[in-house]
């Protein structure tokens, strides 16, 4: 397992319910969770063998800004 963190721009609650299915649906996240009161919209994902670029490239597909953070 491994925990990817990045940096968005999912403003809400509301916006979370939206991104909720595309995130369900990718077989390898075992757990993902938003942090909207952090000034960077954190979405920590936890998943196996899962590339960074590929979340990044499903929420840009979706309509918003994903780009991992170092930690």
């Amino acid at each position: 397992m491994e925990v990817l963190v990045f940096k968005t721009n999912v403003p809400d609650a509301n916006e979370v319910t939206k991104v909720q299915p595309l995130l369900n649906s990718i077989s390898t996240i075992s757990q993902w969770n938003f942090d909207l009161d952090d000034e960077d919209h954190i979405l920590r994902v936890v998943a196996t063998g899962l590339p960074p670029r590929f979340i990044e490239l499903a929420l840009n597909g979706a309509g918003y800004q994903c780009t991992e953070l170092e930690y």
